[in-house]
């Protein structure tokens, strides 16, 4: 029995990856659940905008402080509207804009924070200052308006990193990646030839998904349906790129369930998905922006409920180009390491077996057998 335990103990210990996963889960999950986990939001942004402007300003931020909450004015601005205040709030200036000038202020909440706007809703009506609320984008802060948007980039994270993991692992498991090897294919023209069939399925699931949720769920589509796409493409793409580089990491199709795993978990508690970014500390929040589901998070609720402009939110079309192509530089290098020789080192070694060909056909006495040895 003994004997049985130590041999599995050395088993275990030889897995380096099960072993890092067997003791870096569990603190993974303590420091996520203990310092994400979290749905009471502690920081709100607001504009104030009006004649009055300047002095709800103070009010504001005191009423902030009583509760225990950090209310940060980020714009005041006398000349401003209700429909000034409705356009910045679509472009994620804020999460609340008071406007000032009527009889009673008029406190304009964006619903598509489901969080925010049920904390700056409980706020206001505690306000020492009499104020009419109206909830823009979600009126009736549904929880499948929120949700729906962020469970299409889940379903495109397990279809990218899991399953395109797994299929490049398969590969390698039955023996036939070794004979993509002697092929004339470099590295580059395989790993599209393989991501391309997932790519397919995942733009595919991206749209049925998409159809889905507004059928069932009655979620908007305000945006442009060209900003949609054109974030589902860089967010599918990144995902691809971990799945690939997480293949080449892996040399089971266990060990490539693991990693995958690994890096799928914290993007459903990190992105935003289910707890507000908000509401994180800011020692793990940090981890988010290196997260692709964060940013489609952003983009499909932005576009889904408000309409966002795409020169309000270009910079997550970006972080998402940038990550992707990074992603997938590292799986190419990887990949191709793993395939042996680049094309160019295989037409120099071409080169060289002509060239010692021809060296031992030219020498005198030689039988063509052995110069074909």
């Amino acid at each position: 029995m003994f004997a049985m335990a130590q041999k599995e103990l050395r088993q275990v210990r030889r897995d380096r990856r099960t072993l890092a996963m067997m003791l870096g889960m569990p603190v993974l999950l303590l420091v996520i659940f203990g310092y994400a986990a979290s749905f009471n939001v502690t920081s709100i942004d607001v504009e104030i905008v009006g004649p009055q402007a300047e002095q709800i300003a103070p009010q504001v931020e005191k009423l902030g402080a009583d509760k225990g909450m950090t209310i940060n004015v980020v714009k005041t601005d006398t000349s401003g509207d209700e429909s000034s205040a409705t356009d910045d709030l679509r472009n994620g200036v804020a999460s609340v804009a008071i406007v000032t000038g009527g009889n009673t202020p008029l406190a304009l909440i964006d619903g598509s924070q489901l969080f925010s706007a049920q904390a700056a809703e409980t706020g206001l009506a505690q306000a020492p200052f009499q104020v009419d609320t109206k909830i823009l984008f979600n009126p009736d802060l549904n929880t499948s308006w929120y949700m729906v948007p962020a469970i299409i980039g889940l379903i495109l994270v397990f279809v990218g990193t899991m399953i395109t993991s797994l299929g490049v692992v398969k590969e390698r498991e039955m023996g036939t990646l070794e004979q993509l090897a002697v092929m004339p294919f470099t590295a580059r023209d395989i790993i599209i030839g393989k991501l391309l069939p997932y790519f397919v399925i995942g733009m595919i699931d991206l749209v049925v998904v998409t159809l889905l949720g507004a059928l069932l769920f009655d979620v908007p589509f305000v945006g442009p349906i060209w900003q949609f796409m054109l974030g589902g493409t860089l967010f599918l793409l990144t995902t691809l790129g971990f799945g690939v580089l997480i293949s080449t990491l892996s040399n089971t199709q266990g060990q490539a369930i693991q990693l995958a795993l690994m890096v799928t978990l914290p993007q459903v508690l990190l992105s935003g998905m289910v707890f507000p970014l908000s509401s994180m500390a800011s020692g793990v929040r940090w981890i988010a922006w290196f997260l692709p589901l964060t940013y489609w998070v952003q983009i499909a609720r932005d576009i889904t409920m408000k309409g966002t402009e795409f020169t309000a939110m270009w910079e997550w079309f970006v972080a998402l180009a940038v990550l992707g192509s990074v992603v997938l530089s590292l799986s190419l290098v990887r990949f191709r390491r793993d395939l042996g020789p680049s094309k160019r080192a295989r037409r120099k070694l071409a080169e060289r077996a002509g060239q010692a060909s021809d060296e031992t056909e030219d020498t005198p006495g030689t039988a063509p057998e052995e110069a074909a040895r």
